[in-house]
């Protein structure tokens, strides 16, 4: 789950993290009141979409006085940004954030993930902040640090000075650095995030030690636990079927092509979407519909899968192992008949009962078209479908 970065930020001050004041706005009379109550010199209007790359594609702006704000926020509020993590279709500001200006000395990177090679939660740091760190890793590679943090002891003090002597942060603003990683491990582990990043950290004229910038994501499967984060969800940000197959307890991603996937298992999902690219189709969707899938699921997912208007054919690959595939079968056969099903369908069952799957879908009446196995499935959708 994502959140936006004023909202990141709310959560960083509760930790005693520092950020800029500032202000969310949802209007262009909003900005200028909070720019104006913020009383700063100089206002930063940034545009709040969940996507990074926003100042590349002019959603963050320096205002140097109030008719600039009001300036900036016209201009910035209700515009598509499209950006290299929008994608071409972009997505509209809808909110801005208001923040007082700081007198930046130097720009630096801080990062938490899970490096799944190690299977610890790892801080990187490099002083090449304000750039695409994917940038860094590729061409300075050596100005990237890391420590690999041990979850019995969390992140020590000492690992957070060697990163900070290793990044070059002035002896001036050690015990500020240290404290802010310090805290910001500890939004990472107690609040279930899957990355926290601040791009840039940045020093300043004053002394401070600032996000300027603040990226955090959460495990959707720890949601559960986390009531005041899932309280900041937006959906305007996400795709309205993701938001629907959320509902029903289905995992779905939306894809570009024109071939629908129904599958179980979230490696058999990707292994499906692998095999209709090699026989030259393009994979509408991940769809996983889990190990305990009903028929009125399997209806819900084909629901789903057919508000894309771009989905010219389905595969449904199932493996019954926990899931039956006579329940599968008729799933599909109930939900063909709900949906009116106008568009090519190819079923691939096998495992547990599969033999009466296949025999409900041939007594059916319905043109579904069964395959043997997955090649043979893919061949079939991608042929149809062409």
């Amino acid at each position: 789950m994502n959140i936006h970065e004023y909202q990141g930020k709310d959560i960083l001050r509760k930790y005693g993290v520092a950020v800029p004041n500032g202000r969310v706005a949802y209007s262009v009379d909003e900005a200028v009141e909070a720019a104006e109550s913020l009383g700063s010199s100089v206002s930063v209007v940034k545009a709040q979409i969940h996507a990074g790359g926003r100042g590349k594609a002019g959603g963050v702006k320096v205002a140097k006085n109030l008719d600039e704000v009001r300036t900036y926020a016209e201009d910035i509020l209700g515009k598509t940004l499209v950006t290299h993590q929008t994608g071409p279709e972009g997505k509209e500001v809808k909110r801005l954030l208001i923040e007082e200006g700081c007198d930046i000395k130097k720009e630096y990177y801080i990062g938490l993930v899970l490096d799944r090679a190690t299977s610890r939660v790892t801080m990187m740091a490099s002083e090449e902040g304000g750039t695409e760190i994917e940038e860094v890793a590729a061409e300075t590679p050596e100005k990237i640090f890391k420590e690999v943090i041990d979850p019995v002891v969390g992140l020590t003090p000492f690992q957070a000075r060697r990163l900070a002597f290793n990044i070059n942060i002035p002896d001036e603003y050690l015990s500020k650095a240290v404290k802010f990683m310090m805290g910001l491990y500890r939004v990472f582990e107690e609040k279930d995030c899957s990355i926290a990043e601040i791009n840039p950290l940045v020093t300043t004229g004053d002394g401070d030690v600032l996000a300027l910038d603040a990226k955090l994501n959460f495990d959707d499967n720890a949601i559960f636990r986390q009531k005041d984060v899932a309280d900041y969800r937006d959906l305007d940000e996400e795709d309205e079927k993701e938001i629907e197959a959320s509902k029903h307890d289905l995992s779905y991603i939306a894809l570009d092509g024109n071939i629908g996937c129904m599958v179980n298992g979230a490696g058999l999902a990707m292994a499906t979407m692998d095999i209709i690219k090699h026989y030259g189709g393009d994979p509408a969707n991940f769809l996983d519909v889990g190990g305990g899938a009903t028929a009125e699921k399997v209806t819900e997912a084909f629901k789903i899968i057919l508000s894309d208007s771009n989905v010219k054919g389905i595969l449904v690959n199932i493996f019954g192992g926990i899931m039956k595939c006579d329940v599968i079968a008729e799933g599909v056969v109930e939900a063909t008949k709900q949906v009116g099903l106008e568009i090519p369908l190819v079923v691939r069952l096998e495992g547990t009962n599969v033999e009466l799957g296949k025999k409900i879908l041939a007594e059916s009446g319905l043109n579904i078209t069964a395959a043997e196995s997955m090649a043979d499935g893919a061949e079939k959708i991608v042929s149809l479908v062409k």
